[in-house]
């Protein structure tokens, strides 16, 4: 491959021919974002793209989600090899397993929005601005939040630990083939997401929006990004919104299980759709990954599971309603003992039910869910010393475990907030970026798969302290581009 900047590849409007193209070229999401917008339906058409282009397997398809539990503890291997085994062993370095695909398909992202987002700007100076148009304004916005929120925890520290570390580039416009933009510090970079998700907020319907970004799943990802930086007033305010809307409602007991069957359900915020033909990354797919050892397909490798101190948690209550998406994983096969460590979430079912589209690895992305926002507006009054709030919005998430004592304000801890977020979010992508700001200890399950495989690249504990938790800059785009060569991140 030729010496190009990586950035900028993904990033440069002209440069279309990217490791999985501009855009789809087909007409539900596809137009050249430089030349077409005109119109609000066509600002739909390059949206429907955008988050068409989220769903890569190098993004919120699998590897992004695949990221958060593989690092965080909650996921364990039973055997290497199998695929993405660097993100649990931490085996990267810029010139390998650098997972530079996030930093690619995340700016190939980027590169869309800020084309949208330009086009609207030239039809609101003709005067030609509508409603309508306005709205898919917002979406960018926010989207572009959610984007650089991303990247600049995979790339940058803790915004609580050194938010004058460097973060990621901040590419707010097309970029042509010459730039060579450097890293903007964390604290720039969050000072960017907090100006877009304002900005973007007004410009949004109050209505549900299946599939689509809306003011509420714009406030829902203010409150996500204002809990990373402590801002608990912050944090709170949004949740509360959320939740006294009562736009979204939580699902029952009854109905928690069976709402992975279907697309847009009563909690669902915002949620990226997977479509036959189109996104069903198949047997790459999460829901391959997760599933046990030739469960349903001999291409199901098993590739990863459910860890012994995930399974702690749940093994508090053996009536926990969230066990019904788990399955028993392989290593029954060794021990004769069922053990309930392959989750289901992106099968539909433990019976590959799907979400209703007659594929199981077609199931939808749930970004956010208001489960989530319950859970953040627990923290957030727990930290602000609104105990009793606090109570209230953990226990309405705590009751999915329906023999747990609930809590109390004498009994509630912010443990107890982060075990839950542990058994409720479950292979959504979380738990690693939870450790990191709450700068907790990570304890994996090596033993799993010991003596088989023997970890190198890492001790069996870790915290944030050690350099691996932040992913390296790729050698190719360092080679590249003279703006990041002298901003690798350190240890590297």
């Amino acid at each position: 491959m030729k010496k190009i900047n990586i950035l900028l590849a993904a990033i440069c409007v002209v440069l279309t021919m990217s490791c999985e193209g501009f855009l789809d070229v087909k007409p539900s999401n596809s137009a050249a974002a430089e030349t077409s917008i005109t119109t609000a339906a066509d600002a739909k058409v390059i949206m429907n793209g955008i988050m068409s282009k989220m769903t890569s397997s190098s993004y919120y398809g699998r590897n992004f989600i695949m990221y958060g539990d593989a690092k965080g503890g909650d996921f364990a291997l039973r055997s290497q090899g199998r695929g993405l085994d660097a993100l649990y062993t931490f085996n990267h370095s810029p010139s390998s397993n650098s997972y530079s695909g996030y930093w690619i398909q995340i700016y190939h992202c980027l590169a869309q929005v800020n084309n949208l987002l330009i086009n609207i700007q030239k039809i609101e100076e003709a005067g030609n601005s509508t409603s309508a148009l306005l709205v898919y304004k917002g979406q960018a916005l926010t989207l572009r939040a959610l984007m650089y929120f991303d990247l600049v925890r995979l790339y940058g520290k803790p915004y609580n630990m050194e938010k004058t570390a460097l973060g990621v580039p901040l590419a707010l416009e097309p970029l042509d083939a010459s730039a060579q933009p450097s890293r903007a510090t964390v604290e720039q970079v969050y000072t960017q997401i907090v100006k877009d998700l304002t900005d973007g907020a007004p410009l949004l319907n109050k209505t549900k929006a299946n599939g689509y970004i809306n003011y509420y799943a714009n406030k829902a990802i203010l409150a996500r990004v204002y809990l990373y930086m402590e801002n608990w007033g912050g944090a709170l305010a949004a949740a509360e919104e959320i939740i006294n809307s009562k736009v979204y409602t939580l699902y029952t007991n009854d109905k928690w299980v069976s709402s992975w069957t279907a697309q847009y359900n009563t909690e669902s915020i915002f949620e990226l759709a997977m479509l036959q033909g189109e996104s069903d990354l198949g047997s790459g797919s999460l829901s391959f990954y997760l599933r046990r050892h030739g469960h349903g397909s001999t291409s199901a490798m098993g590739w990863f599971m459910a860890s012994d101190y995930w399974l702690e948690r749940m093994n508090q209550d053996p009536d926990d309603i969230r066990w019904g998406v788990m399955d028993y994983d392989e290593s029954y096969k060794d021990t004769g003992v069922y053990r309930y460590g392959s989750c289901y979430k992106y099968s539909g079912s433990t019976t590959f039910d799907g979400d209703g589209k007659g594929s199981a690895t077609a199931v939808n992305i749930k970004v956010i869910r208001l489960s989530e926002v319950y859970l953040i507006a627990a923290e957030a009054a727990l930290a602000s010393n609104s105990k009793d709030k606090a109570v209230t919005y953990l226990n309405a998430i705590r009751k999915r475990s329906p023999n747990l004592a609930p809590a109390t304000a004498t009994s509630i801890t912010s443990d107890m907030i982060l075990d839950e977020r542990s058994k409720e979010l479950f292979a959504e992508g979380h738990r690693f970026f939870d450790m990191m700001r709450l700068n907790k200890t990570i304890t994996f399950n090596d033993d799993f798969i010991f003596p088989m495989v023997v970890i190198t690249h890492r001790e069996k504990t870790i915290n944030r302290t050690f350099h691996k938790t932040i992913l390296p800059i790729s050698i190719d785009e360092m080679s590249a581009n003279e703006g990041v060569r002298s901003q690798q991140n350190p240890g590297y």
